[in-house]
């Protein structure tokens, strides 16, 4: 018996899975009880040298003809995006009772409900294990190794892409642009890079967690999404100081108001273990109960890490393992009862450029007395009359709310000269 499969593109991360499919073909038939095996493909060219011999494959121009295929058993999309092409395909393969393995975190962020609802349907598998964390399991994690555990908080480092340039810029001064330029340089961030720095891939991927790790639908639209295009090289230098290292967190919290998600930058203490992960590397650490605390590292991202996680999902699948892509019947995935932005709290640092003259301090300090936020620090480098000084802030726990009004008047000091920067400090 052979797991027919039907994959829809071929660029790194396809290419490497057909690969592995081929060259550990006897060790994923022996753990899946059946043969695995590539049969038909599609790709924008044909021509193309991707490494691997086409010779032995059905070639389709069309995805959707593949999709639709008698002769496949599984579909692998992984041409990415949250709509077209991708979309069209898994519809078609699940409408068509065949399973669905994706690394498309996009889709997955958007419409994974609704195509949950029609795997299930159809009597059919939908997996995408590939769109969180590439080579990090933490989608199984969550659904089967913690399966008897109320989950509180997940949160982590999504994309690798920022955490390298936030360490590059830790460790070397450099500022967020020259740092930018080698990431693009080393194949890191795309030339328009848009998606990794103003924290969009890492939502998505929050997204996902959440859904997972609390029993509903993702909901990308109610992750508050932010990067680190603001990050300076004073702000680094600020938080080596005040003993923290700055990260782009993704944060999923339960309370008794709802649940809270969100993509920032943020402040760690520096012995914390997130903290302490550098590089490319992606880490999610998942707190339970009765588990209390378990953290998953690796790499998040490359061909190798994501044709692992795919490879994987469909091992699952023709050994009868693959279930229910979220964990939880379809009709149980509802929305999320979301925490009021106004309800959330935490403690902030808080960066003013002001020209320095006599009596600002005080004027800034009285602005946060006025709204009742008590301030844990405060340092101020340089003392040149007349010229622009950096004055730094830590506060304890507030709403962000207050810390949303403080920043309004902050903006109105009449020495200020640019608005001031916020981060939250995160208690890890």
């Amino acid at each position: 018996m052979t797991l027919r499969i039907g994959l829809i593109g071929l660029g790194v991360v396809g290419a490497e899975t057909a690969r592995t499919l081929a060259s550990h073909a006897a060790m994923i038939e022996a753990r899946a009880g059946q043969a695995v095996r590539v049969t038909e493909v599609s790709a924008r060219d044909r021509s193309k040298d991707r490494g691997i011999d086409l010779a032995g494959y059905v070639w389709r121009d069309d995805p959707l003809a593949l999709a639709a295929s008698p002769d496949v058993d599984l579909v692998v999309e992984l041409i990415g995006g949250a709509e077209g092409m991708a979309l069209e395909a898994a519809k078609t393969a699940l409408a068509g009772g065949k399973h669905f393995v994706t690394a498309n975190k996009a889709m997955i962020a958007h419409h994974g409900a609704r195509l949950a609802t029609m795997a299930e349907a159809n009597n059919v598998s939908l997996a995408f294990e590939a769109a969180v964390a590439g080579g990090i399991p933490v989608l199984k994690a969550l659904k089967e190794g913690l399966a008897g555990n109320r989950i509180d908080r997940v949160y982590g480092i999504l994309n690798g892409t920022c955490n390298f340039i936030l360490t590059e810029m830790f460790e070397t001064g450099r500022a967020f642009d020259d740092v930018l330029a080698e990431a693009q340089a080393l194949g890191y961030a795309e030339a328009d890079p848009t998606f990794d720095i103003d924290g969009i891939d890492a939502a998505q991927k929050l997204a996902i967690l959440a859904a997972l790790a609390f029993g509903g639908a993702p909901d990308f639209a109610a992750v508050e999404t932010s990067g680190i295009r603001n990050v300076t090289d004073l702000d680094i230098a600020f938080a080596k100081e005040l003993g923290y290292r700055i990260r782009l967190l993704g944060v999923a919290v339960r309370s008794d108001m709802g649940i809270e998600q969100r993509v920032s930058a943020c402040m760690a203490p520096a012995n914390a273990a997130l903290a302490r992960i550098d590089g490319v590397t992606n880490a999610v650490m998942i707190e339970g109960v009765p588990v209390g605390h378990s953290l998953l590292v690796g790499p998040g991202a490359g061909g190798g890490a994501t044709a692992s996680a795919v490879v994987a999902d469909i091992v699952d699948i023709a050994s009868g393992r693959g279930g229910r892509g979220f964990g939880a019947a379809a009709a149980s995935l509802g929305g999320f009862k979301t925490t009021p932005a106004t309800a959330r709290t935490g403690a902030y640092y808080v960066r003013l450029m002001v020209i320095d003259r006599p009596g600002v301090i005080a004027e800034v300090a009285g602005i946060f007395g006025r709204h009742g936020v008590s301030i844990e620090s405060m340092l101020q480098h340089g003392r040149q009359p007349e010229e622009p000084v950096p004055v730094v802030l830590t506060t304890h726990e507030t709403t962000e709310a207050t810390m949303q009004a403080v920043a309004t008047d902050l903006a109105a000091v009449a020495a200020a000269i640019a608005p001031p920067i916020l981060m939250r400090i995160e208690s890890l």
